[in-house]
């Protein structure tokens, strides 16, 4: 099977300040390799032959360092956006995409098997797959819980934890999806899964329990460069 990915590399990283000042953030360094690098080693070993890097800011840097992709036996080419258009919209730059393809953003550490991600999605027939990962987020704050009636206190949490299903910034998309994005408009993952609800397209969740960092904020950028060395294995670099 011909597995194709998009890799999402044309943001500012300006949430990874000031690591991202004279770096794009996909060549961040993470133990011996980039991120971006990883992720190319990665898809590579899961059979993947074809990548396309959707790229803006400081393309010219990204596509010096990956060339043709012949280094790593892969078919790596460019998509150049001439404005920010977010997650989504740099997909209908792209007039070669097969019928499912990857999507993912191009930083993000883990030991998902995209082979298998990529199957599941192909056998499910389904227009859209997010893969998905529970996150806790603990309040900065003590919360307070207020009867509307009369203001009275009537419960207290000291920074209480959340937990979330969030997304892991990684999709299997259905061609069919191109259709629902607008042309040389900003449109984000956010935008697209209203519209495909609205419309009863329902993506499809599969939840993720092994290892996932965004590497987008400096607290889990260093958490990355820290862990590597012990999950060089199971990255399967």
């Amino acid at each position: 099977m011909f597995k194709r990915a998009v890799i999402l590399a044309g943001g500012r990283g300006t949430r990874l300040r000031p690591y991202t000042i004279s770096l794009p953030k996909p060549l961040m360094p993470i133990g011996d390799y980039p991120i971006l690098e990883i992720i190319v080693r990665q898809l590579k070993n899961n059979g993947f032959l074809h990548i396309t890097m959707a790229v803006n800011h400081q393309a010219e840097i990204i596509q010096a360092f990956f060339g043709d992709g012949s280094k790593w036996g892969i078919k790596i080419d460019y998509s150049l956006e001439d404005k920010p258009l977010s997650t989504m919209a740099p997909l209908k730059l792209i007039d070669d995409l097969p019928n499912d393809f990857l999507v993912m953003n191009g930083d993000v550490l883990t030991d998902l098997n995209f082979g298998d991600f990529y199957a599941n999605h192909v056998e499910s027939k389904s227009i859209f797959t997010i893969s998905s990962f529970k996150r806790s987020i603990e309040s900065e704050f003590g919360v307070l819980e207020v009867d509307s009636d009369d203001n009275a206190l009537i419960g207290f949490k000291e920074k209480p934890v959340s937990i979330f299903d969030v997304s892991m910034g990684i999709y299997m998309v259905s061609k069919k999806v191109i259709n629902y994005i607008p042309h040389n408009t900003f449109y984000g993952f956010d935008h697209l899964m209203i519209e495909l609800i609205k419309n009863k397209e329902r993506p499809v969740v599969r939840k993720f329990d092994g290892y996932w960092l965004d590497i987008g904020r400096p607290v889990d950028y260093i958490q990355a460069i820290e862990e590597f060395d012990a999950m060089k294995e199971k990255l399967a670099l």
